[in-house]
């Protein structure tokens, strides 16, 4: 099944909403990630965790460590946030991820509200650059515990 990425965000939301629903604010960063993971794997969808983007300069690869915090069916960038607020800082940085990977979708969502849809920002990019998936992407060992 090829899913556009609208179906792709849409599915993103529907698991976020479900994930807060059940686990409400005020936990880590990183429990959110697993169980967004799982229930997007529940819908059949691909999820990758932690990948890492890759900073080329100046024609050198520089390993600096950044990494998405999911990136579903190769087309949508979700990083992750529970904090007290979310900040233009936060906003840029995913705007950046989605230019480095390219992709065209992202979602900046920060579990630590009240009402899950006032800690939602989506980030559109206009695709720039060389692709970072192949046809087919590679297959990369997932750091989900639940898989190892």
């Amino acid at each position: 099944m090829h899913l556009t990425e609208e179906q792709v965000g849409k599915a993103v939301l529907d698991a976020a909403f479900k994930v807060h629903t059940t686990l409400g604010p005020g936990l880590l960063e990183s429990v959110y990630e697993a169980a967004m993971a799982v229930e997007l794997r529940k819908q059949g969808l691909s999820v990758e965790r932690q990948v890492a983007i890759p900073v080329v300069y100046e024609g050198e690869r520089l390993e600096v460590g950044f990494r998405a915090d999911l990136i579903v069916e190769h087309k949508v960038l979700v990083e992750l946030k529970s904090v007290e607020a979310v900040t233009p800082l936060f906003k840029k940085i995913t705007t950046n991820y989605l230019k480095l990977i390219p992709l065209k979708l992202g979602f900046l969502i920060n579990f630590n509200e009240l009402h899950l849809k006032d800690g939602i920002t989506r980030v559109v990019n206009h695709l720039e650059g060389k692709p970072f998936f192949s046809a087919s992407p590679p297959s990369r060992p997932s750091r989900d515990p639940a898989t190892l």
